[in-house]
């Protein structure tokens, strides 16, 4: 007698689409214009938060979580290194500290929805 499991619906696993992807790219804009000239903010951080986790449920398909995932960790430990670049780092490291803040929660997202669905299949 066989086993049956059920597969990854790659069409059912998104449910935002092109909103998602607009989301991101506002979300990378903001990290990049207000890192430049308001670093540090915790209003900014908030948005990107929210931002971050709309992107988590509305953006990433289940072909996409393993690429998002590695590359969301590669972004979180690179990132604090940029800092010591002289006369840029800074700037460049609170342009990265957004974005960071963007991509960590949609990350967090993927990874519990990616586990759920792996749990959910047995």
């Amino acid at each position: 007698m066989a086993i049956k499991t059920k597969k990854f619906d790659v069409k059912t696993w998104t449910l935002g689409g092109k909103i998602g992807h607009w989301l991101f790219l506002a979300g990378v804009v903001i990290s990049i214009v207000l890192g430049v000239f308001y670093p540090d903010k915790t209003i900014i951080a908030s948005i990107l938060v929210l931002l971050g986790i709309l992107v988590g449920f509305l953006n990433i398909t289940s072909e996409e979580v393993h690429g998002f995932l590695l590359a969301a960790v590669a972004l979180i430990i690179s990132a604090k290194s940029v800092e010591l670049v002289p006369l840029v780092g800074a700037t460049i490291g609170h342009i990265l500290q957004y974005i960071v803040i963007l991509v960590a929660p949609a990350a967090v997202i993927v990874s519990l929805i990616a586990v759920w669905r792996m749990a959910s299949t047995r």
